[in-house]
């Protein structure tokens, strides 16, 4: 177990922008201790432009044509307090990982300021293995599915969308729902196993979602899989070198039991990435395809009113360039998702939503990173029996996040 940072999210991106090391080490008789967290927060304007009404948290988008929102909020990640333990007993090497996760933001309600709901408790897991087979994990970790997606997401240290309706929330979106899909938080028992020489995987059940509406009137549950788990795997092969990379590839499956509409269906999902980088440059090509799973949330507008799948796919890509000596790194990256309708769909036809964001996240100390962005979110919505919506979100955020 990796205990330098014991921020799943936010590790890989975080050592990439800066090269630093964080955690606090703690000897305790057999134990080793980690202490580890991020503290963050920005000053986001988000302004809003065409067709206002029916708006979506994606956007962010206010009530009526040419509103604004200004907040001070949390980013993508979340502020994170992580304890981990470490120890070999048995010829096993035996950890935990807990967290706490508040947010930064606060919600306002009259003439009162109250805090929102924005306290979350992310991780609670134990593992054990060895390095000649492997290791198994049990409790609650980020999710397998579409989790590489969001760890190569530069927005990872910053806003990117969602800050003009997630205000009080523990984060923004970043690029969820415009390139690729949440991979959420997830009670799981998985089996990782040992690096071969580059290549890596991991399988395990999680717990089954219930399917649920977002935007759009959909056949809902709340029997989750019934008697199944989800399954989720995924499969990775890295490499050193003047030209390093990484190439990915994941997928879940879980059966969604007595929908409303009747019978039962299963949602599944694929998808495939690859970073390179070049000197001081990277590159992150991404693409999933799903059915039933929904576009931003798993399981969320998944299924139409008869109960028929719905399709989804998106990706990104990104370039990023680190400046030699000042360390600075800039991005720019764009991407879409798209929630289709199908032939007996009476609501929706087709949902598409895209984001261009640039960046600059620049390491001001070894743990402590300045960060600007502006996003560019854009929704175009065609209804059955409907007029077209076309909206956009316009935000730019600047603010700091610390690593320890």
């Amino acid at each position: 177990m990796n205990t330098k940072l014991n921020v799943a999210v936010a590790a890989a991106l975080f050592a990439a922008a800066t090269g630093a090391q964080a955690g606090i080490t703690i000897p305790a008789g057999d134990w080793t201790l980690d202490i580890g967290g991020v503290v963050n927060a920005y000053y986001t304007h988000t302004s809003f432009s065409g067709d206002n009404t029916g708006g979506t948290a994606a956007l962010g988008l206010g009530a009526g044509n040419d509103d604004s929102s200004s907040n001070i909020t949390t980013g993508l990640l979340p502020n994170y307090l992580s304890v981990s333990g470490k120890t070999r007993q048995n010829d096993l090497d035996v950890g935990f990982t807990i967290s706490i996760n508040p947010g930064a933001s606060t919600t306002q309600s009259g003439i009162q300021n109250q805090n929102g709901n924005n306290q979350e408790n992310r991780q609670a897991f134990l593992t054990f293995g060895d390095a000649s087979w492997g290791s198994m994990k049990l409790g609650k970790d980020l999710g397998i599915f579409a989790s590489d997606a969001i760890l190569n997401d530069m927005t990872l240290l910053g806003v990117g969308g969602g800050a003009g309706s997630l205000a009080g929330n523990t984060t923004t979106l970043g690029r969820i729902g415009s390139g690729f899909m949440y991979a959420d938080w997830k009670s799981q028992i998985a089996y990782s196993s040992p690096n071969w020489n580059g290549f890596q995987f991991t399988a395990g059940v999680t717990q089954a979602w219930n399917t649920y509406d977002g935007q759009f009137t959909g056949a809902t549950n709340t029997t989750r899989g019934g008697n199944q788990p989800a399954f989720e795997a995924k499969a990775s092969y890295e490499w050193t070198g003047d030209v390093a990379g990484k190439v990915w590839a994941s997928g879940i499956s879980q059966k969604v039991s007595q929908l409303t509409a009747g019978g039962d269906d299963r949602a599944v999902a694929l998808d495939i990435g690859a970073t390179i980088k070049v000197a001081d440059f990277g590159l992150t090509g991404y693409y999933y395809d799903g059915r039933g799973i929904g576009q931003v949330f798993q399981l969320r507008d998944g299924f139409d009113i008869t109960g028929k799948r719905r399709d989804s796919k998106g990706g990104f890509v990104q370039g990023t360039y680190t400046i030699p000596g000042a360390g600075t790194k800039l991005g720019v990256s764009w991407g879409q998702s798209k929630l289709e309708g199908n032939a007996a769909d009476t609501v929706l036809d087709k949902l598409t939503d895209s984001m261009w964001t640039v960046g600059a996240y620049h390491p001001l100390t070894k743990h402590l990173n300045l960060v600007a962005e502006y996003s560019e979110s854009k929704e175009k919505l065609d209804q059955v029996s409907a007029s077209t919506l076309d909206a956009k979100a316009k935000t730019v955020s600047l603010g700091a996040i610390l690593f320890f």
